[in-house]
This record gives C-alpha cells, sequence and structure tokens, in this order.
C-alpha cells in the first residue's frame, strides 16, 4: 500500500527523535516462514565403509553450507518420516516394496552373496540403508505437501540416497524409491493439484521419474542430461530427443540429451531460454518439483560438466515464475562436496529470495545450439511456444545488442550527467575500468565542500526486484530510482552538500583480468569503495560524511566501516541503510568502539514484514539495529522512494549535533 510522504513522516518522527524502534513500528503478529527445508542426520546411516560415490557427507556437507550463510535462520524445518506403503504403491510395485523392506534383514552373508548383483545395479546395502530410503522419499513427500496445501511457499528437500533413477519395478543407480515421482502423485491424490512439472537437472536422464509417468499428461517430465547417443548412463535411447512419452502422455516427456561432456551456464541457459521455460509456461504447472542433482556442477568428476553456482541460481529463478511461485527442491545427484554444497547454497539463497549472482556474457556451444534446435523441432509437433526457426544455428554475426541493465544504467548516468551536470569518477585499474566505467559520478565542489552525500547502490540489477525472471516491467525499475535520484539530489544540493554516487552492480564482460578472477563482484565492488574512501573522500574538505546505501550497497558499505574504522568513525554523521525483506541491516565489527558509534549515527529502513520486528525479538537484539523505521512497502526500490522524508529528517537532526551545524557548509 502506498502512503504519502506527510503521513509516513508522522509515523516514523517518533522512531527517529527516540532513536530506538517502538513496540507501535512492530507487526500486529509474527510472520509465517515461507520458505521450509527437510533435513535429517537419520539419512546418513545409509553408507558403504569401503566408500562410495553417493556418501552421507553430501547432505551434511549442504546443511553445513546453509547453516554458515544464516539461512536456516529463516527456514522451517519440516520433521521427516518414512514414506507409507500405500504412498510408496502409486507408483512402485508391491513387489519392489518388499525388496528395499527385506535389505534391513539381509545377514552379513546374504549381503556378501549379493554384492555382485547389487553393483550391477549401481547400488550398495547395508542395514541403514531401508531406513534412509523410506525418509528419502517421506522427506520429499512433506516437502511437497508442505507446499501444495499452501502452508509454505518453496521449500528444500536436502535428502539421500537419490531417487530419480528408481522405476516402477525396480532399484538401481544409488536409488531405491522414486522420492519425486512418489511425492507427485500424493500431492495429486491428497490435494487439489493436478497439474505438476518435473524439472530434472541431474546430469544423468531420470529414467524412473520419466518412466512413472510417461502415459501421463497431467505431469510434464523435463530432464537435461548428457546422453552421448545412449551411451552415458543410464544408457539406452529412453532419455533421447524423440522419447517424447507414449499414449496420452505423448509430448509430456521433454529431453535434452547432450551430445558430449562439458556443458556449462551458456548451454543449460539457452537451452532454458528457447525449451524449458516455453513449454513450461504453455504447460502452465499448479506445482513445480526440481529433480536438483549437481553432478552437473564445475568439479564433479562424475559429470564432467561445467554448470556454475550462478547457473543453478539462475535456472531456479526461472522456474520460481511458475505455478505462482510454488515450488520444491529435491536433492538427487552430485557427488564433489565442495560443488554440491555451494551450488545448493546458491540454489536456496533463491528460494529465501535473494537475487542469483551475475553471470558473465554467455555463447553456447556448437553442440549445445545443434542439440537444442533438434529439440525443438521435436518438441514443436506438442507445444505451440516452441518456435524451431529462433533455434536455428547461425553464423557468428558481431553482436550489437545491449542488456536491459546497461541500458537503465546508461539511462541514469545521462540523466546525472544532463541534469546536475555530475563528473565521472576514473577507477584505479583498466579491469575495474571496464566493470565500473561511468557508474561512478560525483558533483563538481566534491574537494571543496564541507559536507558529503555518499550514496551506494546497485541500480540496473533487475534480479534484486523481480519474483521471477518470467516477468518484467523496465520502465518501472527504472523510474523509481530516477524519481528517487531526483528527490535526493535536489536535496542535497538544496542544502550545499556534495554527492559521489557509487552504482557498484558491475557491466558484464567476457573475461576477467588475473587480479579479479577468482574475487566476487561484491569483494570487487567492495574495493571500489574503498578506492573512493581513500581518494576522494578523504582528501576532500568533507568533515561531516552521510552514508546511503541501498539493497546490496549497504554489505559493502559495512566493509569500508570495518576496514577504515577510524577515519570513517570521525567523519561519518549519519550512516542511513534501505534493506528488502530477505536480509538483515548489516553492522559493523566491535573495533574501536565501532558498534557504539554506529547506534548513534544509523537509521535502518526495512519493510514493515521483516523478520526483525517480530514480536518475539527481545529489545537488546533490536538494540544493535539502532534507529528502525519500518515502512508498508516490500520491494527495495519502491522502499527507498517512500524513505525520503525519514532520511532528510534523520540527516537534518544528526547534522544539528555536528560541529559544524552553525558554520557555513563550503569553505
Amino acid at each position: 500500500m502506498d502512503v504519502d510522504a506527510p503521513e509516513v513522516l508522522s509515523k516514523i518522527k517518533p522512531n527517529i527523535q527516540s532513536r530506538r524502534p517502538r513496540a507501535s513500528s512492530v507487526p500486529a503478529h509474527e510472520p509465517k516462514h515461507t520458505i521450509g527445508y527437510v533435513y535429517s542426520t537419520e539419512m546418513m546411516s545409509h553408507f558403504c565403509p569401503q566408500g562410495h560415490p553417493e556418501k552421507p557427507e553430501r547432505i551434511e556437507e549442504i546443511w553445513k553450507a546453509l547453516f554458515r550463510d544464516h539461512l536456516l535462520e529463516t527456514m522451517k524445518w519440516l520433521p521427516l518420516r518414512e514414506v507409507r506403503k500405500d504412498e510408496a504403491l502409486l507408483v512402485h510395485g508391491e513387489d519392489h516394496w518388499n525388496k528395499v523392506q527385506a535389505i534391513q534383514y539381509m545377514s552379513d552373508q546374504q549381503r556378501a552373496d549379493s554384492e555382485e548383483f547389487y553393483e550391477q545395479m549401481s547400488l550398495y546395502v547395508m542395514p541403514g540403508t531401508t531406513r534412509a530410503a523410506l525418509l528419502s522419499c517421506g522427506g520429499v513427500v512433506e516437502a511437497c505437501l508442505a507446499v501444495a496445501r499452501k502452508e509454505l511457499k518453496k521449500t528444500f528437500a536436502i535428502v539421500r540416497p537419490p531417487g530419480h533413477h528408481a522405476e516402477p519395478d525396480e532399484h538401481m543407480g544409488f536409488c531405491f524409491f522414486n522420492n519425486v515421482a512418489v511425492a507427485a502423485r500424493v500431492v495429486q491424490q491428497q490435494t487439489s493439484i493436478r497439474k505438476i512439472l518435473i524439472l530434472d537437472w541431474d546430469v544423468h536422464h531420470g529414467n524412473g521419474t520419466q518412466r512413472a509417468f510417461n502415459e501421463d499428461p497431467s505431469v510434464l517430465y523435463m530432464s537435461l542430461h548428457r546422453y552421448e547417443q545412449g551411451n552415458f548412463y543410464p544408457c539406452g535411447p529412453f532419455g533421447s530427443m524423440t522419447s517424447c512419452g507414449e499414449g496420452p502422455g505423448l509430448g509430456y516427456s521433454v529431453n535434452v540429451p547432450w551430445p558430449e561432456k562439458g556443458m556449462g551456464d551458456a548451454e543449460y541457459i539457452y537451452a532454458f531460454q528457447k525449451v524449458i521455460m516455453p513449454i513450461a509456461m504453455e504447460f502452465a504447472p499448479e506445482l513445480v518439483i526440481i529433480s536438483a542433482g549437481f553432478d552437473a556442477a564445475v568439479g564433479d568428476d562424475l559429470g564432467e560438466c561445467l554448470v556454475t553456482p550462478a547457473g543453478y541460481a539462475h535456472m531456479t529463478h526461472m522456474l520460481a515464475g511458475l505455478a505462482g511461485g510454488r515450488l520444491v527442491v529435491a536433492l538427487e545427484g552430485g557427488y564433489n562436496l565442495n560443488s554440491i554444497s555451494i551450488s545448493a547454497l546458491a540454489v536456496a539463497r533463491v528460494l529465501v529470495g535473494q537475487p542469483p549472482d551475475e553471470l558473465p556474457p554467455l555463447r553456447a556451444n556448437e553442440a549445445a545450439t545443434e542439440t537444442v534446435w533438434q529439440v525443438a523441432r521435436e518438441q514443436s509437433k506438442y507445444w505451440k511456444s516452441v518456435d524451431p526457426k529462433a533455434c536455428e544455428p547461425q553464423e557468428e554475426v558481431e553482436s550489437i545488442s545491449f542488456s536491459i541493465p546497461e541500458i537503465l544504467k546508461s539511462h541514469r548516468q545521462h540523466y546525472l550527467y544532463t541534469n546536475h551536470d555530475m563528473m565521472q569518477v576514473p577507477m584505479m585499474t583498466a579491469e575495474l575500468e571496464e566493470r565500473f566505467s561511468s557508474q561512478v559520478m560525483c558533483t563538481s565542489d566534491i574537494f571543496e565542500n564541507k559536507t558529503l552525500v555518499l550514496f551506494v547502490h546497485e541500480f540496473g540489477n533487475l534480479r534484486l526486484e523481480l519474483e521471477s525472471s518470467a516477468t518484467c516491467d523496465a520502465h518501472l525499475e527504472r523510474s523509481y530510482l530516477i524519481d528517487f535520484s531526483k528527490d535526493l539530489i535536489g536535496w542535497v544540493r538544496s542544502q550545499g552538500y556534495s554527492l559521489l554516487d557509487a552504482n557498484l552492480f558491475p557491466k558484464p564482460v567476457a573475461t576477467r583480468g588475473p587480479s579479479i578472477r577468482h574475487k566476487s563482484m561484491e569483494d570487487v565492488g567492495k574495493e571500489v569503495l574503498l578506492y573512493l574512501w581513500d581518494n576522494y573522500v578523504q582528501l576532500s574538505s568533507a568533515q561531516r560524511v552521510i552514508l546511503i546505501g541501498h539493497g546490496p550497497g549497504c554489505r559493502s558499505l559495512i566493509h569500508l566501516v570495518n576496514k577504515r574504522t577510524v577515519s570513517v568513525t570521525k567523519s561519518v554523521k549519519a550512516f542511513i541503510q534501505v534493506v528488502g525483506a530477505q536480509r538483515n541491516p548489516s553492522i559493523p565489527a566491535n573495533v574501536d568502539n565501532a558498534r557504539a558509534w554506529y547506534e548513534r549515527v544509523s537509521l535502518s529502513i526495512v519493510p514493515s514484514s521483516h523478520p526483525i520486528l517480530v514480536p518475539s525479538k527481545k529489545p537488546e537484539g533490536l538494540r544493535k539495529y539502532a534507529t528502525i523505521v519500518p515502512l508498508a512497502e516490500t520491494r527495495q526500490i519502491k522502499l527507498i522512494t517512500m524513505a525520503l522524508p525519514a532520511i532528510k529528517q534523520f540527516v537534518d537532526e544528526a547534522l544539528l549535533t555536528s560541529p559544524l551545524a552553525n558554520r557555513t557548509n563550503r569553505t
């Protein structure tokens, strides 16, 4: 709901004067969890004493990665249970159920005698196998039901053993029950949901899952996998591009069979854009389940492909735009512990609402574009949204296209130059100049003014604002921050302050220089901010500095405080953060009394539904965030426009207490 500026100001004024959050600003009830996860160490009871790629640490490392990133604090843990027999029999035969149950009762001698048989099926068994398999399947069932019943919006089932190779009458390929297939059938049986999309990005074809729904038009099965003319596991023609389902299910199986190893982000994203997403949107599912194997990830020796965590995040982001956001991620394969954990972390971050990390410019290789074209030709028989001509490989031509974010950023920089005579600040290296040229602007009086405003943001990063890549109103994304810039700069200039405007959303480049190749773009942005502080702010005449951070820019400002504590705490009189619902306001390390300084000068603008404002939050826990102003808006771009009256008032009050308050701003 939009609120007029005077109304906002009247509501927040008591908060600013007290410099503490009051009860009146806290929501009437605690926001419910919207994201859940399934995990239990009991599933680690299935292991191979001689060592095996499908080892218990796979789920443990994922859980640790989410824990270290503090994601589990915002996710609801769903208790596991064993899958029931009547549920499993919706997919599997009774003989299959009995086979898996019998494993737990096998003697040591029986297991030794059957070892060769299980090896041929790419399995190992032990006393804990049955329990782990039952819990893994039951965990995915619970994750899907929680979303289907609208108890949660999204869930992540961190389970093992995996399931997508398990066929209705046979266990194989590290899998005992087909977790995702059983869960889909249970959802259809116990809820009103009928149309389900299963997207399988495991590097192996999910033969068991496709087999379960091969004649069923209510479940769309889509798989991207290494195929190599049927010579890659599970082998045979079933995962070929012409394997499209049978009978009523004809056209409801979509296979993108890679002809060779080495496929990466460019190839997977290309397939998503040309085939996966058009068909998925035409199918219009009521629930999306990802069979999320991470064995196509960089570093996985079994998959030998090159998908990065950012690649998995972007695929998740696209799928999250379907089915009203109802999405379940269920773990399948992935056998490099580092690859699986960082890839799963990237996916989980998207689930909780964080934007995917940046990808460089992508160009799919010839083998992939040829494959996608052939798949498009096949699938166009069944789906109107697939255009084979648009997928036809073309000779390379010089690129003359520009991305929407770059157009938006260029528009804003042009506005700052033409309307406010702001100048471009050069970067210190050619690499950073390539990434950030024209994105740092300053007013001409930056070195002369006693008061300086440093505004740090990521304008143009549409991923911060969009719920999915399926929708985008670029005009609105541009206008929100442009409108804020007009008001902010107008206020800054009317007060006689100078302005340093830093856009830390980097430009995409095809290659990265050696000094930044192994750094995240957030780390590179932090370096840029340190450079600006040391070479512009510190060399200026500014004795009163106002820091304003928007979105991810807040983290870079906190990094600045931690690295330049003495100079920052001496000159910064107001530190303002505008953050969305996904992250808490950042706080500095408690060095040189930085926390005490932060409490005096800090203002945090958050949505009124932000988790830190729940009634159960202890006052001493909130104190570290200093002054908090909640506003009835969840999107960061719109939040900052609503926050401007509060920002103005807070800065005015902060500067009134400054030693320079009664002096002129200029030298």
